[in-house]
């Protein structure tokens, strides 16, 4: 069975992310062959200052990389829910991503974003770090607008095509994960 986290991408206090992933996850489940499962960063303590080594080599001194380690070797693709702040991803986001190297590899992405323009800048942002740590993204993305998915904010609310969007994601994540399984054996 293909494993897919939802990576929940904002740890600040108030945030609507974790509403979002929640969303996701409820829309996500049942899908056959398929388990998804919340994955939350606000549950991973990962200090911006990590390990001594880079991570691609692989040697991890802390329990927390470690422990980090095994959660994202488990999986064969994540979706990123994601903010954008300040025209790119949040920092405990990126930090996330640059702990390790070799537990992403050859596996698949896809992202969910929200801000006023809808998080578009933060998955290009994403989308250059996941290239470099050999992570395939997919194609389709849905975003959502703070004017629109949370008109009553901090309330989410998404409007009527947004599940139908989150299907194709869901799709295209589908299969990119489950064909990058043969890669790794």
């Amino acid at each position: 069975m293909t494993r897919i986290a939802i990576v929940v991408g904002s740890v600040r206090p108030g945030r609507v992310t974790r509403a979002v992933a929640e969303w996701v996850h409820a829309t996500a489940a049942g899908r056959p062959d398929v388990r998804y499962e919340l994955v939350d960063l606000a549950d991973h303590d990962l200090p911006l200052r990590g390990e001594a080594l880079p991570p691609r080599a692989g040697r991890y001194e802390h329990a927390h990389t470690k422990r980090w380690a095994a959660t994202v070797a488990g999986f064969d693709g994540y979706l990123f829910v994601t903010p954008e702040y300040n025209h790119s991803a949040p920092a405990v986001l990126k930090n996330a991503l640059d702990h390790l190297y070799d537990e992403w590899n050859d596996k698949a992405a896809g992202f969910v974003s929200l801000g006023f323009s809808g998080g578009v800048r933060a998955v290009e942002h994403l989308r250059l770090v996941a290239a470099e740590l050999q992570i395939a993204t997919v194609q389709a993305q849905l975003t959502l607008t703070l004017g629109d998915d949370f008109a009553e904010y901090p309330a989410f609310a998404p409007t009527g095509t947004r599940e139908k969007e989150l299907i194709r994601v869901l799709d295209q994540l589908e299969s990119w994960a489950g064909a990058l399984k043969t890669l790794r054996g």
